[in-house]
């Protein structure tokens, strides 16, 4: 059974940072690809970052790069999300999803089967 769950969130104030895990289960992350959402209210969900099986990886809004880093711990399967540079619009909820398949190949929510349940992160301006 393919399990996501999400931790590592909160509350910062603008310039910190906050690293978010993405634990996986029912599958391995040296298999497959891992992607980063978040969902801000009001608004639609958003690709963040993705990172491939092979490790190639993908910031996806303009307003990220720079800022976020995704990598992952195989032996821990684990899939990490780095922010650093956190601004007010990065408040939202966010979440780590995975549609099994090795690449990285969409950013749009629809294209992915599981999903965590999601974690708030809140920027303090």
């Amino acid at each position: 059974q393919v399990q996501l769950v999400e931790s590592g969130g909160g509350s910062v104030q603008a310039g910190g940072s906050l690293r978010l895990s993405c634990t996986a289960s029912g599958f391995t992350v040296d298999n497959y690809a891992v992607a980063w959402f978040r969902q801000a209210p009001g608004k639609e969900r958003e690709g963040v970052s993705c990172i491939a099986n092979w490790g190639g990886t993908t910031v996806y809004p303009e307003s990220a790069k720079g800022r976020f880093a995704v990598s992952k711990d195989v032996a821990g399967n684990i899939v990490y999300l780095q922010m650093d540079g956190l601004k007010p619009e990065d408040t939202a909820a966010y979440y780590c999803a995975t549609a099994l398949r090795p690449l990285c190949t969409g950013r749009f929510p629809e294209e992915y089967d599981y999903w965590g349940h999601g974690i708030q992160v809140t920027v303090g301006s």
